[in-house]
């Protein structure tokens, strides 16, 4: 996104291409390189998996555009999943075995990332995970690039205590990832001075909250936190604004508008609720801004409002693995990676990318935002943020062999 020497050194190497006699561009045509994706781009999740879909399918383009990789155009093969976790498995045998793809990005919950992972670490296919998730995961095969929990509960809790004050209740989903979450909440409240006066969980069907929002006006505290997750949990939101909540006691969350749902929902039901990611649609930048046409223009200016956080985070992850095989001459394994873990950065929608080596976790760039007319205005941007929840339990430069998702413990 920015120009630099080595981006006219590259460009000055694509115009070159272009003259190259076509019987020797052509040939590499029958030798490309494979990438794989395995998405829920259908079935109950496909409001996260067909935006994810598209903004690989855009970065692909892009690189191909580009004049490809190594002088190679990028082969995409990607299997929809239709939300059933039994063909993650399946596939990811497939895109190894058969496919034999050079590397694979992947995964939307971490149930779908664990059913796939140890399937690529055995084939040494290189695998990302672009995803928000709950930090822990521990292997030198695995690049995760979406925000962990510590990222943006630091500096969004100090936020809205000073904001709004120092009680706070918790809602989160009954899964790891809502658990862990609930921690890092009730972490950052203690460690400013706060107090938590109350965790609920809930499954992911439960779209009744009735009997919460009167726990909630009796608890009486300063704002409400939450994790909560998926289609039945945008009740809580409805509901809230529905019993005249909203005005008496704030909102803020850890997971509402990752996928859009901030659209679902009208202006008088979200606005004013605060968030924190890696990524808003609303972000002035020239990197953004680029990146908002390009989508626009290969997938149709209707389709822009259907880009999200996990979108955004797949395209990062697959245009930063690009830039390594550019800078590694090469596609093999630990060619890559050594290059992913020397430093590399990416200037992407949402920031700068790099990848921490202890962890292989992404260093991110996180906003503080408030939703206002269905969108996710930022109030204020936070730099390098690095995955410190998952760098309390993993080593990967100290145990290169390690494999494992930790619980990180709080």
């Amino acid at each position: 996104m920015t120009i630099t020497r080595r981006t006219v050194l590259r460009g000055a190497a694509a115009t070159a291409a272009l003259a190259t006699p076509a019987f020797i561009r052509n040939a590499f045509a029958e030798d490309p390189i494979k990438l794989g994706t395995v998405f829920d781009i259908s079935g109950i999740f496909d409001a996260y998996g067909k935006p994810i879909d598209m903004a690989v399918r855009l970065a692909i383009k892009q690189i191909n555009d580009a004049g490809g990789l190594l002088g190679r155009q990028v082969q995409h093969i990607g299997y929809d999943t239709q939300s059933d976790m039994a063909l993650y498995t399946q596939y990811a045998q497939q895109l190894t075995r058969q496919d034999k793809v050079d590397v694979v990005h992947g995964g939307i919950l971490s149930a779908s990332r664990e059913a796939i992972r140890q399937t690529l670490r055995k084939a040494g296919t290189l695998y990302f995970y672009n995803i928000e998730y709950e930090g822990g995961v521990c292997d030198a095969n695995c690049y995760c690039t979406g925000v962990t929990p510590a990222q943006t509960t630091e500096v969004q809790i100090p936020y809205t205590m000073e904001k709004w004050g120092k009680k706070v209740y918790i809602l989160a989903a009954d899964y790891n990832y809502g658990q862990l979450m609930a921690r890092w909440i009730q972490k950052y409240f203690k460690d400013n001075g706060g107090e938590t006066v109350a965790v609920e969980f809930f499954p992911l069907d439960v779209s009744d909250f009735g009997s919460t929002i009167t726990k909630i006006q009796t608890a009486a505290p300063d704002m409400v936190y939450s994790a909560l997750v998926g289609g039945a949990h945008l009740s809580f939101y409805r509901q809230w604004a529905a019993a005249g909540m909203k005005s008496r006691i704030p909102l803020a969350s850890t997971t509402l508008g990752v996928g859009s749902e901030h659209l679902v929902l009208t202006p008088e039901e979200g606005d004013g609720i605060v968030v924190c990611y890696n990524y808003s649609p609303e972000l002035d930048t020239p990197a953004n801004k680029a990146f908002i046409a390009a989508w626009s223009e290969m997938h149709g200016a209707g389709t822009v409002p259907n880009i999200h956080e996990l979108a955004v985070s797949n395209y990062q992850g697959v245009m930063l693995w690009a830039e390594a095989v550019k800078a590694a001459g090469s596609v093999e394994n630990a060619k890559v990676r050594a290059v992913l873990d020397g430093g590399l950065a990416y200037e992407g929608p949402a920031g700068t990318v790099t990848i921490d080596p202890k962890t292989h976790h992404a260093t991110l760039d996180v906003h503080l935002m408030e939703m206002k007319g269905q969108k996710l205005n930022v109030i204020k941007s936070f730099g390098a943020r690095q995955p410190i929840d998952t760098q309390l339990v993993c080593d990967l430069v100290a145990n290169p062999d390690d494999n494992q998702q930790y619980e990180i413990k709080i």
